[in-house]
């Protein structure tokens, strides 16, 4: 397998990948069907934000949020059976049930962590030692320019947590429980070890708490976009859109088994941060995981950087047996 040069890259060298965008196959079917599924992302996108910018504040609340999110992954989930991108990637029962255990254990025990010990916690002491009049420049800014600051910002700091799971060892143990996925689907993003669940959700976004509206506008461009990374739809995505943002193919290449190819596409949302860092690869990938694509059990997932991690430190700190004499 010789593989893909991406600058100075050996990119597919050990498992297969397709680069290029011109090597993409689009959505087969007739022109109603190219036509939805080329502009369903960017009109998805626009309605979304029109409703927040415009919904009164009798609605524009969180509990309005969690119920569109629900309602647009239903909608996702439907799409993966109209226009799948592979049919090996299928969602089974099997597959659903866990996904589905994730998704609870998010909404659920992760949240009440968050809460007490994480990014929540972490915010609120902030916000009661903070001279919050310091940012009287930023809530002068206009709604839609509040927004995109919030969403990025917080996009640059996952990006960076990202990006350090995949180059220090003990942020890689629990990430790599998540990597072990073979396929993408709606529900995939939930699916992970609860250690890297918690890390990836540290962020500065509660900071904003004070301006619900730009705060809802934000996660909705968030939901817009970042939902699409684990889909399995096949989209005719349009260039402007592949270029500014992470797509389900940009994150399939970063699932890939090829080690090269994971190396790439940190981001959450914009993936032109990952051109700025020199860290993008434009292409997609059918065959993902690790180990020849191991599937792992719940039971597993749960416990695997513990028991790797213990592994590692007794075969670093063991000591060597001693040889006897000749």
């Amino acid at each position: 397998m010789n593989g893909y040069r991406v600058g100075k890259r050996l990119i597919g060298a050990q498992a297969p990948v397709t680069i290029g965008w011109e090597n993409i196959p689009g959505v087969e079917g007739g022109p109603l069907k190219q036509f939805i599924f080329t502009w369903f992302q960017p009109t998805a996108l626009f309605l979304l934000i029109a409703f927040w910018y415009y919904a009164p504040n009798s609605i524009a609340k969180v509990s309005t949020a969690i119920g569109i999110g629900i309602g647009f992954k239903i909608l996702l989930l439907a799409l993966e059976w109209v226009s799948p991108r592979y049919e090996s990637w299928r969602l089974t029962w099997k597959e659903l049930v866990t996904d589905l255990f994730y998704v609870g254990l998010g909404y659920t025990i992760l949240n009440l962590i968050e809460h007490y010990i994480g990014s929540d916690a972490a915010i609120e002491a902030v916000q009661h030692g903070f001279d919050w009049d310091k940012l009287t420049w930023f809530t002068g800014l206009p709604l839609l320019v509040q927004a995109f600051l919030i969403s990025f910002i917080f996009d640059f700091g996952q990006y960076w947590m990202h990006r350090g799971m995949h180059n220090w060892y003990p942020l890689w143990l629990p990430h790599s429980v998540h990597h072990y996925i073979t396929q993408l689907n709606i529900n995939k993003g939930a699916v992970g070890n609860p250690v890297e669940l918690f890390l990836i959700g540290l962020g500065i976004g509660g900071f904003f708490d004070f301006l619900p509206r730009a705060a809802l506008l934000a996660g909705t461009i968030g939901l817009a976009i970042g939902t699409y990374q684990h889909i399995n739809v096949r989209f005719n995505t349009p260039r402007w859109w592949r270029f500014l943002f992470n797509t389900t193919e940009h994150h399939s290449l970063h699932h890939s088994q090829d080690f090269e190819a994971t190396r790439s596409n940190y981001s959450n949302t914009y993936i032109f941060i990952d051109r700025i860092f020199g860290t993008c690869i434009d292409g997609e990938a059918e065959l993902l995981g690790m180990e020849g694509g191991r599937r792992m059990s719940i039971r597993e997932q749960m416990t695997y950087p513990f028991t790797e991690g213990w592994k590692t430190i007794r075969e670093r700190y063991s000591r060597p047996t001693a040889m006897p004499a000749e």
